[in-house]
């Protein structure tokens, strides 16, 4: 767990390099001496208008201190998530977005899919080079049963069909993600 420090220090750099990339400018340079954000781990970074999706991007295996993979993701996630290329966030926009951060456990490959426990376990599916996840607050805002959960990420996703999820030759990890959101 994030001290309530770490988690403001985290959302001031997300916010930092979303004000930034929207203007076209790189993100000002930071100095993190907090051990606990030198970590190596995943993270996703969130944008939100209200309910609305304006960028999600993140990447599970991290190859930098999680500060850093949170500043590069909201970078991507503001300019670089492929659905939005055509409606991009403006500089005038940035106040109004809800800026989420999910820090990811290490992926763990399950043989048994429906074991997760749907608001606590996010999916990551596998199949050839064929990819797509959920974190696991997806499935507490949409009300999907486990099944549903598993399809829509194949479907939805990965490009799959529905229930790939239950042939052995797809792989499905499972993960934690501690979550933090602007009032934390």
């Amino acid at each position: 767990m994030l001290s309530r420090e770490q988690r403001r220090t985290l959302m001031e750099i997300a916010r930092e390099a979303v004000t930034a990339a929207v203007s076209g400018h790189r993100p000002p340079r930071r100095a993190v001496d907090d051990p606990h954000l030198a970590e190596h781990c995943g993270a996703f970074v969130t944008l939100k208008t209200g309910e609305r999706l304006r960028g999600c991007i993140g990447q599970f295996i991290a190859d930098r201190p999680l500060w850093e993979v949170v500043q590069r993701m909201a970078v991507a996630a503001a300019v670089e998530d492929p659905r939005f290329f055509d409606e991009r966030i403006r500089p005038d926009e940035v106040a109004d977005l809800d800026i989420e951060i999910s820090v990811l456990s290490p992926l763990e490959r399950t043989r048994d899919p429906l074991s997760l426990e749907l608001g606590r376990h996010g999916i990551y599916i596998r199949r050839g080079h064929r990819t797509g996840c959920f974190l696991p607050q997806v499935a507490t805002e949409t009300g999907w049963s486990k099944e549903e959960f598993l399809s829509h990420c194949c479907a939805g996703k990965a490009g799959l069909a529905p229930n790939d999820w239950r042939d052995p030759a797809t792989e499905v990890y499972l993960f934690t993600a501690e979550i933090i959101e602007e009032d934390n």
